[in-house]
């Protein structure tokens, strides 16, 4: 008999409403099956605050379909009194005294935190190899990468473990690995999250997100973790909206538009003929699908380089072990302090950033590279939202290739940039993007599509998304080690 945990969101609300089952049955089947797991997802579990906390939610809220359902926390956001590391080894002893504005709304809806989920360092990275901790596997085969730099939580709903995690992502890090572990992910537009109490990487692109199992239940998660803060002044001042309210509706007219660069000879043959396949099927029920050229595009990853790092070179810099985290014990004076904290408390990778951002933004350098980058940005911005005026969605591959093995080297620095050369122009342009499993390739690795809004537009998202899931019907598995 299948554990509760594995059934869909509205069988576990109502057996939870109908008392057949309780939220700590719910936290026990969650342990047990973390217990027995390979996939090296967590890097801090909060058993024994989950446990005595779904002991106190004895009177279950009919109205509240996420009353008492576990949730994985990516490392990366703050939680009061449990670890967050952000995989590093600089924020090892790091013990957070407040919470993020999405936990605080989590904790309001009475939702079960399971742990702290594993990730790139810092965010740094597109394979979750660059973590302290050790990469996390993804379930489909445990040789392979889970993707990053969410990939921690990616794997922990791809291998059934909870229905829920919340990652970032600042240029793919929860639309990549959801395309790689066969999960839906979903990157809002910039503002739609308050990003408070979010570890800043790279803050004009950075923005939480939810993972699930299915796109219905994805966007019951976005539902409350939406709304104006003001302690972060980039949250946008939206009013509350429903985002499953258009999921179910024909898409019959439809204006869908994909762009040629994503369909060009940086994807493989497998993939973009997975693609075709779902293009085919939107015509057939309808929609119009256009071919269609965005300008500055294939720009986006320099943009995405020269950008990303000079923010954090800038946002790292808090990280001195003075104030917080792991610090060099017996320093000669301040100066050694900073070098020794900082040359063994972060990775390479994280160090290769700050670097490279620190001689972005130095003198006459922020205006030749970083200012200059950020105008073009605000160019592909404008090339979207010329295509919003005349196509609903876009739509394209997620990834160029599926998921690569875990083995493979990282001694190309480009590498990690490349595997999100489809993702990155979304957050140069601050859209809302979602992945959704459409297939299964040949060495049954799951296959993903991106599925792009105009500003704002995510419910249209969920829209195309839940149609496109339901005629597939590819009731994906939710195990570890499915190739093995």
């Amino acid at each position: 008999m299948n554990k509760y945990i594995d059934k869909n969101l509205k069988e576990i609300h109502e057996a939870l409403v109908n008392r057949k089952i309780t939220p700590l049955d719910l936290v026990n089947e969650t342990f047990e099956k973390i217990e027995s797991s390979k996939l090296n997802a967590f890097i801090t579990f909060n058993k024994e605050e989950a446990v005595e906390y779904a002991k106190t939610l004895t009177e279950p809220e009919k109205d509240n379909i996420l009353w008492g359902i576990p949730i994985a926390i990516k490392d990366n956001i703050s939680t009061k009194g449990l670890r967050t590391t952000c995989a590093s080894h600089i924020l090892d002893n790091y013990v957070p005294i407040f919470d993020a504005t999405v936990i605080e709304k989590i904790k309001d809806k009475k939702m079960i935190i399971i742990g702290k989920t594993n990730m790139d360092e810092f965010a740094m990275g597109s394979s979750s190899r660059t973590s302290y901790f050790g990469a996390p596997k993804n379930p489909w085969n445990l040789n392979k990468i889970a993707g990053g730099s969410s990939g921690g939580s990616a794997a922990a709903v791809s291998g059934g473990i909870v229905p829920f995690a919340l990652g970032s992502d600042t240029g793919g890090s929860i639309r990549q690995p959801a395309a790689y572990t066969g999960t839906v992910g979903m990157k809002p537009t910039y503002g739609r999250i308050s990003r408070f109490g979010l570890i800043a990487f790279a803050s004009s692109l950075d923005q939480i997100g939810p993972f699930s199992r299915n796109v219905y239940e994805n966007a019951c998660l976005l539902n409350i973790l939406c709304g104006k803060d003001d302690k972060d002044l980039t949250s946008s001042n939206k009013k509350e909206e429903d985002f499953t309210r258009l999921i179910g509706e024909d898409i019959k007219g439809m204006k869908i538009a994909v762009p040629n660069y994503f369909m060009s000879d940086i994807v493989s043959p497998e993939i973009k003929d997975k693609v075709k396949d779902v293009i085919e099927m939107l015509k057939e029920n309808g929609a119009e699908v256009d071919y269609i050229d965005i300008k500055y595009i294939e720009n986006a990853v320099t943009l995405y380089q020269i950008i990303a790092m000079g923010e954090a070179s800038s946002n790292l810099a808090r990280f001195d072990g003075i104030r917080y985290g792991d610090a060099e014990k017996n320093p000669k004076n301040i100066e050694d302090l900073y070098l020794e904290t900082r040359s063994k408390g972060f990775g390479d990778e994280v160090k290769r950033r700050i670097m490279v951002g620190s001689y972005i933004l130095s003198g006459e350098n922020a205006k030749k590279y970083y200012d200059k980058a950020m105008s073009i940005r605000s160019d592909i911005a404008k090339s979207f939202h010329e295509a919003f005026k005349k196509y609903d969605l876009i739509i394209g591959p997620t990834t160029t290739t599926t998921a690569y093995d875990l083995t493979d080297p990282m001694d190309d620095p480009l590498k990690s940039f490349m595997d999100d050369v489809l993702v990155i122009p979304v957050n140069m342009a601050g859209l809302p993007g979602m992945n959704i499993p459409i297939a299964l390739s040949k060495d049954k690795m799951p296959v993903g599509m991106q599925i792009i809004g105009d500003s704002f537009e995510e419910a249209k998202i969920y829209k195309l998304g839940a149609f496109i899931e339901k005629k597939l019907n590819l009731d994906l598995p939710r195990k570890e080690n499915i190739n093995e």
